[in-house]
């Protein structure tokens, strides 16, 4: 018998997506538009905290919003209601990530024209969004203080993927066991660079340093 030839799927795959991120990246580039993809387990607060962005920067930026889910419009209706701001629901059917060509058609139907900064909420997942590059110029993953320090030990992908970190639920922490500088040190065994923002949606802690963080971002 001959030998047996084993193709790469996912590899090759992975390799597509790539091309096609790094293109939309140079596109939006162009128009201007700064791009950030939000990643998280669920029930982190990426909904509750886009609300308290969007609605503290709204008036100095022009924000638009894509949210991934993999059925429903919950999230969509929420920040729509609640902000204002341009926002359309991208369904997966069943998949539990997104990749760049899913987001070069949700680019494409929210029409970015008179936008500076465009926020994807991802599905909520630490394993497979981390795996796909969506286009996007930085990756923003939260971290909720219910679901302990340890998540970067159990889910380094997420965490080494990630561009800055969001401890979010801080207003819960004398009720759970969080240790931030735990937190803070096994993000960086994985990402030496990684930034940090300790913040609460209910309260507004550390919500200003935050935006400020995300309007120099877009003003670059």
């Amino acid at each position: 018998m001959g030998e047996i030839k084993v193709i790469k799927v996912k590899q090759s795959v992975l390799a597509n997506n790539d091309l096609r991120a790094a293109k939309l990246r140079a596109e939006l580039k162009e128009k201007g538009v700064y791009f950030i993809n939000v990643m998280s387990s669920p029930g982190s607060g990426k909904t509750t905290l886009l609300v308290d962005l969007i609605n503290r920067l709204k008036d100095k930026i022009r924000i638009g919003v894509i949210e991934a889910d993999m059925d429903a419009v919950v999230d969509a209706s929420t920040v729509k209601e609640k902000t204002g701001v341009k926002t359309i629901q991208l369904n997966t059917s069943g998949e539990c990530h997104l990749d760049a060509k899913m987001t070069n058609e949700a680019i494409d139907m929210l029409d970015v024209s008179d936008l500076d900064l465009v926020i994807l909420e991802n599905i909520g997942n630490l394993v497979c969004p981390a795996e796909f590059d969506t286009g996007a110029n930085a990756n923003m993953v939260l971290l909720s203080v219910p679901e302990g320090d340890d998540k970067p030990l159990k889910y380094p992908l997420m965490f080494t993927r990630g561009d800055f970190f969001v401890f979010t639920k801080m207003d819960a922490r004398v009720v759970f066991d969080f240790d931030v500088e735990k937190a803070k040190q096994r993000i960086r065994n994985v990402n030496p660079d990684a930034t940090f923002f300790p913040v609460s949606a209910k309260t507004g802690e550390g919500m200003e340093e935050l935006c400020e963080f995300l309007r120099n971002k877009v003003a670059r």
